[in-house]
Parts: C-alpha cells; sequence; structure tokens
C-alpha cells in the first residue's frame, strides 16, 4: 500500500487510531470481529485509486484505539459518534460508509441516526436491522435457540475461549470461510460446528500476512473489548426499538455476502427482502464460494463491486 497515513485522534474522549489514503468524496470503513483497520488495506487501495479519500479506522476497543471496560460502552449509539467525531476531525460534512460484521450494523445505523452525515453504505455481511418490536436476539431467546453463538460470546467466559491468539484466529478465519467443507464449516446454530475448533490450517484464500498480523494484535490486546460488542447488543435495541421503531434506509446502499457464509442463516438475506428496510437499494450480490470475509477471500470480485458503487454516486 502507498501513501497511508496514520494517526491518533481524540474523538470526543476516546483515542481513535485513523488510517488514510487518497483524496476525493470520503469514503469511511468500519471493521467488525475480530479484526482491525488491516482488513480494508486491499480495498481502501482500490478506492483510492478510483479517485476517493479512504479511511479506515481501528474500531474502539481493537488495534492501537482505546478499550474501555464496560460493555455499555460499545452500542451504536457510541460507535456512531466515533464515526462522526472522525468526520469532524477531517472537517467532512459527509461521507460513504462501507461497514463488514459489526462494521456493517455501525454502518446501517450511522445511515438511520445521521442521514445528514452520511450519503451512502455498502453494507457487507451483516444486513440492516430494523428496530421495533421484538430484537432478533429475542426473537430467537423466545424460539428456545439457546445455541446461537452470540449468546456465548456474550459470557465472561468467552475471554479465556478466545485469548490464545495463535489458535483462535485462524480457527475462526477458516470455519468462517468459504474452504471450509461445506458439512463442517461454522453453523451459528450448532455448538458442534462452533468457531474454535482446531482447524486444519488458515483459509489459503486468506493472505498469510494478514493472518499473522492478526495474531500479533490480538496476543497483544486480547478480546475482552472487541467481545463487548456482542454484550453490548440487548442494551442497544432495548432504546433503539422505541426511538427508531420502523426506520428504513432511504439513502443508495448495496448489500454484499460471502454465498456461503453461515451467518445468512441468521436472516437469510435476499435482495427482496432487504428492499423494504433499504429503499435506496442499489444492488445484491452474494459471491460464490466465498464465506464471510468476502474482502480477504475475494479481494478483487469485493473491490470491483464496492468501487463501481461509489463511483455510481457521482
Amino acid at each position: 500500500m502507498t501513501n497511508l497515513t496514520h494517526h491518533h485522534i481524540d474523538a470526543r474522549g476516546i483515542r481513535l487510531h485513523v488510517v488514510e489514503q487518497g483524496n476525493g468524496p470520503a469514503v469511511v470503513f468500519c471493521h467488525g470481529f475480530p479484526t482491525t483497520w488491516v482488513s480494508w488495506a486491499h480495498a481502501m487501495q482500490a478506492t483510492a485509486d478510483a479517485g476517493f479519500h479512504a479511511i479506515a479506522f481501528d474500531m474502539r476497543g481493537y488495534g492501537e484505539s482505546d478499550a474501555p471496560g464496560d460493555a455499555n460502552l460499545y452500542t451504536p449509539f457510541q460507535t456512531v459518534g466515533d464515526v462522526i467525531a472522525i468526520l469532524d476531525h477531517f472537517h467532512i460534512a459527509q461521507a460513504i460508509l462501507v461497514g463488514h460484521d459489526f462494521g456493517a450494523s455501525i454502518a446501517w445505523n450511522a445511515a438511520m441516526m445521521r442521514p445528514d452525515r452520511i450519503v451512502a453504505v455498502f453494507g457487507v455481511s451483516v444486513p440492516f436491522l430494523q428496530p421495533g418490536g421484538p430484537s432478533f436476539l429475542d426473537q430467537l431467546r423466545a424460539a428456545g435457540a439457546d445455541d446461537f453463538y452470540m449468546f456465548d460470546q456474550m459470557t465472561a467466559e468467552a475471554d479465556v475461549k478466545w485469548a490464545d491468539a495463535a489458535h483462535s484466529i485462524p480457527a475462526s478465519l477458516y470455519w468462517m470461510s468459504g474452504e471450509a467443507p461445506a458439512e463442517m464449516r461454522w453453523d451459528p446454530f450448532d455448538p458442534d460446528r462452533h468457531l474454535l475448533r482446531p482447524a486444519p490450517a488458515a483459509p489459503t484464500t486468506i493472505d498469510p500476512a494478514y493472518v499473522e498480523e492478526m495474531v500479533r494484535v490480538f496476543a497483544r490486546t486480547g478480546f475482552h473489548a472487541p467481545l463487548n460488542y456482542y454484550r453490548a447488543i440487548d442494551a442497544f435495541f432495548a432504546v433503539a426499538n422505541r426511538t427508531f421503531a420502523g426506520c428504513v434506509i432511504r439513502q443508495p446502499s448495496f448489500f454484499l455476502t460471502g454465498a456461503a457464509d453461515g451467518l445468512n442463516a441468521v436472516r437469510s438475506p435476499t435482495e427482496k427482502s432487504l428492499r423494504p428496510i433499504l429503499p435506496g437499494l442499489r444492488g445484491f450480490v452474494a459471491l460464490d464460494g466465498v464465506g464471510h470475509w468476502p474482502q480477504l477471500e475475494a479481494a478483487d470480485a469485493f473491490d470491483a463491486a464496492l468501487v463501481s458503487f461509489v463511483r455510481s454516486l457521482g
């Protein structure tokens, strides 16, 4: 990568590590669990080369950013505030957001909460969850889906289960990727097909240097703060289901997922199912043979879809 500039900024009381590249309209990248801004390196380069100002950052709790211990400080109310603080720091009036996994949740919620600042969303792997009525977790609890993986991720014991980064990082990357055999691939509802099983290897579709970097970072930082994103879900929906019930995302949007992503079993997103809550939806892509990490497993196809979308906004 070329011409990267690193910053450590004060985002209204929390220190965030921010990386930028290129010039033009702003495209801000929000990552998910468990990774850092580095997961966007290839996409940032492609976006900057296409004439945009690519900005990625370590979400609170990750990498070189501050990591508050309190799980209540990881709801979208705080993390959307981090995004807006970054825009303010760089004097950016409006931006396009790209988000994967929990970063997608942040991107969708930022568009819902701050349509004055967020002009478009490119969501990856996690669709918009429209507030109102029982949350998706409460729906699963009512259905008796006690083995759903997020309930385990929310426990204090999860910190220890994930603690050995040299095991947990390559294992989770492999089992969530499209490379794992379909009958053994991660299933979010089946505890026997969990993320932390010993894996035969890291997926060959993901750069080994990326895997090594993630092991190094999480061996240093641990997983308590990243897992707080799961622990904050109920607190967010307790408020959002009253405050934002029935909201839709009217800005231009795009949804991309891996066709082999186990997470698709949670919401089964399709273009038809998303359009009522994303009336500005301009495209839907499910990449064949790709799992939960499309920006890593199929970087060229991912970049092509992203660049086409952001260019269409001009």
